[in-house]
């Protein structure tokens, strides 16, 4: 009974891994933090999973203190996130750092079939997508929808990462199950720069996609021109 004498309610458990306080979690007996860690709210997430949400990196050094069998880095919460999806998807390196040194699976996926490098290329955290694949992220990873990181950083206009990715060996045109490569999904979403980035790297623009359509063809007329003339520029060299 010991145990259950010392551990806190879980609502205040879960709102000292919201706030930060580490010092709660400290003090618990080794008992206790071990029946703090399977716990689970209304979503499947654990302590670990809220703590790395809100970027509490000493509580997430606490709780994730243990063998993986037993400190909850790799579970999944309801959508089939880990802790280092979350982390990942906020930019904190420090907690991703962390989590792998803990036992945390670089290349987990989620419900969607991503993992933390596809999160943090949509966002655009440099520092994060380094961490990761520093510790064997795959870069052509592709998730439920057949996008790879690059696809994602493409489709959101980050330049520095799509310019890391491909450094460490990101296809350029590697096609989505829709057909589409990451010039496309660039063009798509207004992404002159990354387009113009991937056009120097050797994107493809003659790659249809499943409805018949050329990155070219999916431009406006005045974008169209712009990717014309660079495609130019790199083949007179």
């Amino acid at each position: 009974m010991a145990m259950e004498i010392d551990l806190p309610k879980p609502e205040v458990l879960f709102r000292a891994a919201e706030d930060g306080d580490a010092s709660l979690f400290a003090s618990l007996s080794r008992e206790a933090l071990d029946r703090a860690r399977s716990l689970r709210n209304e979503d499947g997430r654990s302590l670990l999973h809220v703590a790395a949400s809100f970027g509490r990196s000493e509580v997430v050094d606490v709780i994730s203190a243990a063998d993986p069998s037993i400190n909850g880095v790799n579970s999944k919460d309801e959508e089939g996130w880990a802790p280092i999806h979350s982390a990942a998807s906020i930019g904190n390196a420090e907690i991703v750092e962390i989590l792998l040194s803990r036992g945390g699976d670089v290349n987990l996926i989620n419900d969607g079939g991503r993992t933390a490098l596809h999160y943090a290329a949509s966002k655009g955290w440099l520092k994060v997508a380094e961490v990761l694949i520093s510790h064997g992220a795959k870069i052509n990873k592709k998730d439920k929808v057949g996008c790879t990181p690059l696809h994602r950083a493409a489709s959101t206009g980050k330049s520095e990462l799509c310019e890391l990715l491909i450094e460490e060996g990101a296809d350029v045109d590697v096609v989505d199950k829709a057909g589409q490569t990451p010039i496309m999904h660039a063009v798509i979403c207004q992404n002159q720069q990354v387009a113009l980035l991937l056009i120097r790297h050797g994107a493809d623009l003659d790659v249809e996609d499943k409805e018949g359509y050329t990155a070219l063809g999916r431009a406006s007329d005045d974008f169209r021109r712009i990717l014309i003339d660079a495609a130019k520029a790199m083949l007179e060299g």
